[in-house]
């Protein structure tokens, strides 16, 4: 092969690497953008109360995770869908979310649509050492990746939950006064509490709580 011909592949390798290494950089960072539209805002994986409201603890029933339209134009949910590390859709979403407005979505609801929809009804499946949860769009054959988060153990244990903030930021939390996180691992404890259904924030002047007091806020 002709030396020049060779300097132009060898260009051209180089030059598409780069391209896949900007593309994937972006993939990457993507997620962690305060984003017009709809992102996953909050997740519990390891319940031990009645997060569901329907009068009874389920581990699988009482697991939550939530979406927000954090744009300024409805949304139509239709095409999203929730899925995990394993890449089995959990639950498919409908309707429309208004500018600002929050689903959520608890296991018990992941069971229904999975039973609805024929296929097995493991639920949400959120694992509790650790696991990535995707919102996903389904356009026809395409399949996007819309949101990612990606949780550990900390975040996992009992009654806490991990998720944005606020709506204003991209930062994700660890909300534990039901359970809070004395150690010296990260994400760090906070005195937050979870919220599901809620606008995520957490005041200043944390106190402690009641596990009554905390359902009262949501009904």
């Amino acid at each position: 092969m002709d030396r020049s011909w060779g300097r132009i592949i060898w260009v051209l390798v180089v030059a598409m690497a780069a391209v896949v290494a900007i593309e994937c950089a972006w993939i990457r960072s993507a997620p962690g953008q305060v984003a017009a539209g709809l992102r996953l805002n909050e997740i519990l994986a390891g319940p031990a109360r009645d997060w569901d409201g329907n009068g009874a603890y389920d581990a699988k029933g009482d697991e939550w995770v939530e979406v927000q339209n954090n744009g300024s134009n409805p949304v139509s949910l239709d095409e999203y869908r929730l899925t995990d590390a394993d890449r089995a859709v959990r639950f498919g979403f409908s309707g429309s979310l208004a500018p600002g407005g929050i689903k959520l979505v608890t296991g018990s609801d992941a069971v229904a649509w999975q039973r609805s929809a024929g296929i097995s009804t493991s639920g949400l499946s959120l694992n509790n050492s650790g696991d990535t949860v995707y919102l996903l769009r389904v356009m026809g054959a395409d399949t996007t990746v819309v949101d990612v988060h990606a949780y550990g153990s900390i975040e996992a244990g009992t009654d806490r939950s991990t998720g944005h903030a606020s709506s204003e930021s991209s930062d994700w939390i660890l909300f534990d006064s039901l359970n809070p996180y004395t150690g010296s691992g990260t994400p760090s404890g906070t005195g937050c509490a979870p919220s599901p259904g809620a606008p995520n924030g957490c005041t200043s002047g944390v106190q402690s709580t009641t596990w009554g007091k905390v359902k009262r806020l949501y009904r």
